[in-house]
């Protein structure tokens, strides 16, 4: 039986904003300003939105000009001969390493906590048939107290050409080293990375960044992007984490490189349309947010004298955007730390051992969380905890413990 249009019409119509939109997104500005989960949560700002408005209205699959503009940018801005906008940092990787690789068997060299190795969803397996060779960093092993237990993290610092030389292996060849910077935070030293592309060179082993958040390096460093990405022949560059664009990365490598990336990109189901509001996002976020990463790694670094004021265990510094801390000295744990924290008058939102700070953290939420771990570690001592210093078991542990939320009593 035939239908009207306007019947028609009527099943497929939907109205996606409520009556309470605005206070709804004003609410969830504020749930973001007072989050330390993730530097992902970052939203468009009216501004961003406004300029991203303006951009062209190409089809990027055939040619769109705020697109093709924005990859320029970045190519010269990288020192590379091409430049790729893609959907996410991990289609930018693994587009990447498909690339690379011709023809198997191969395999990719990695820190053992890259993003690509851990949270890409198995995909340098899956996509591209290459093993992964990840690697424990030698260096920066240490050892600290927890309730008395000596626990030793195995987790170093970062990758140096002493790590990577003994795991370059010629079963499934070494094809590619992908390093990271910054990772978990912290900042690859320049001179280890030069060392590291020196010896892949003169071996014929392509060099990948995944450089997300290599925006928080140049900032420290007060080093020019060109000098830093030198060393790598690719790079993937990611305008969400910490930037404030709703989506979208960048790969950057030499011009057939990206030719073949953007087939790939086709491939794996990546090629958009009008992605010029997209593009213009990101050049918003290059111009406007790119210069206020200072203040985030000032706040992450507040963040860390007050924790340690307080007694509590620093596991890896501030040296950008995040920082991972032990409670346990204090005789705190992280699920009861973020229950009391969801409980304030304007709450705080956190997950376990990593804390990141973004753009849109705000101060008042830096203090406001000192002041509860503060606070409770008072009422621990208040109750009788004794820190304790010493014990005869040795174990190991990873430093991101992701919060575990307890069961509901229901």
């Amino acid at each position: 039986m035939s239908s009207s249009l306007a019947d028609i019409a009527k099943q497929v119509k939907f109205d996606i904003i409520s009556n309470s939109h605005l206070l709804d997104n004003a609410s969830k500005a504020n749930e973001i300003a007072r989050t330390f989960i993730s530097d992902t949560i970052t939203v468009p700002t009216p501004e961003m939105y406004a300029y991203a408005a303006l951009a062209t209205i190409g089809d990027d699959v055939y040619h769109d000009p705020s697109t093709i503009a924005l990859e320029a940018h970045m190519a010269q801005l990288t020192g590379k001969e091409a430049g790729l906008f893609m959907p996410s940092g991990t289609a930018s990787n693994q587009i990447a390493l498909r690339t690379h690789l011709k023809q198997p068997p191969y395999s990719v060299l990695c820190d053992h906590r890259a993003h690509i190795h851990k949270y890409e969803a198995g995909g340098t397996a899956f996509h591209s048939g290459a093993a992964v060779t990840p690697v424990v960093p030698s260096n920066g092993i240490t050892t600290y107290f927890n309730r008395g237990i000596p626990l030793t993290l195995i987790l170093g610092h970062h990758l140096t050409l002493a790590d990577v030389e003994p795991n370059v292996i010629l079963g499934a060849p070494t094809e590619v080293i992908a390093l990271e910077n910054t990772l978990n935070g912290t900042i690859f030293p320049q001179n280890d990375i030069i060392a590291i592309s020196d010896y892949a060179r003169s071996h014929g082993i392509k060099m990948h960044l995944d450089g997300a958040r290599i925006w928080h390096v140049a900032i420290e460093n007060r080093t020019p992007l060109k000098e830093l990405l030198a060393p790598f022949d690719t790079v993937s560059l990611c305008f969400s984490k910490g930037l404030g664009a709703p989506i979208g990365s960048c790969l950057v490598g030499p011009k057939d490189f990206i030719k073949k990336a953007r087939w790939f990109r086709k491939l794996f189901g990546g090629g958009m349309r009008q992605t010029g509001i997209l593009a213009a996002s990101a050049a918003y976020a290059l111009t406007h947010n790119f210069p206020q990463l200072e203040r985030v790694h000032a706040l992450a670094k507040k963040l860390e004298v007050g924790l340690k004021a307080i007694g509590a265990d620093i596991l890896s510094s501030a040296e950008t955007c995040m920082l991972f801390y032990d409670p346990s000295p204090l005789g705190l744990d992280y699920n009861e730390i973020a229950e009391r924290a969801s409980e304030l008058p304007s709450p705080l939102f956190l997950g376990g051992s990593r804390l990141v700070l973004h753009l849109q953290t705000s101060e008042a939420a830096v203090d406001d969380f000192l002041a509860l771990i503060s606070d409770l570690a008072d009422e621990k001592k208040k109750a009788g905890f004794v820190r304790l210093d010493t014990s005869a078991t040795n174990s190991h542990k990873d430093i991101y413990v992701r919060r575990v939320a307890k069961p509901s009593a229901n």
